[in-house]
């Protein structure tokens, strides 16, 4: 079924993000403040990323969650991800990182990374859940508020 399309364990269908999609996430955003702000025109953007991994989360037709990341060389990062609150922990957002690193292992990706604000322990055992183990820390990465990052990585083998 490939990245274009996958079911989850809860009844989401992942999807490629659309143009059209640009709305129903930027209002996901506002709900999610441990998410990284982004505009509405920052979405469209990362459409025309080259490597770009754009995906979606939609229950009926109604978006519930999103991902964003890119392939640089044989690395990747997940610059960012969020779901609605009504859909956490569903699998929304598990299935939204299993169809990303599936996109990534498939292009030839070894090793992804990712920041999460230190304060997020939720954040941080979702990842850590995935594989994802902490390699760093950026003082002073978010705004409003102020606040560290941690950076995560996991590494991709055939077998993930």
């Amino acid at each position: 079924m490939g990245a274009e399309e996958k079911r989850a364990d809860m009844a989401c269908m992942i999807r490629q993000l659309r143009r059209e999609d640009a709305a129903a996430v930027t209002r996901i955003l506002r709900d999610a403040p441990e998410a990284a702000e982004w505009s509405e025109e920052s979405f469209g953007e990362a459409l025309s990323w080259s490597g770009g991994v754009a995906l979606v989360s939609e229950i009926e037709g109604l978006v519930t969650g999103f991902l964003i990341g890119r392939r640089v060389e044989e690395d990747a990062e997940i610059l960012n991800l969020g779901v609605v609150a009504s859909a956490r922990r569903a699998g929304h957002g598990s299935a939204l990182l299993t169809a990303a690193l599936e996109e990534f292992r498939m292009r030839g990706v070894s090793r992804v990374f990712l920041e999460v604000r230190e304060s997020n322990a939720t954040g941080i055992a979702f990842y850590a859940k995935h594989g994802f183990a902490k390699t760093g820390k950026r003082l002073k990465y978010y705004r409003q508020p102020d606040e560290a990052a941690l950076v995560l990585e996991k590494k991709l083998t055939s077998q993930d």
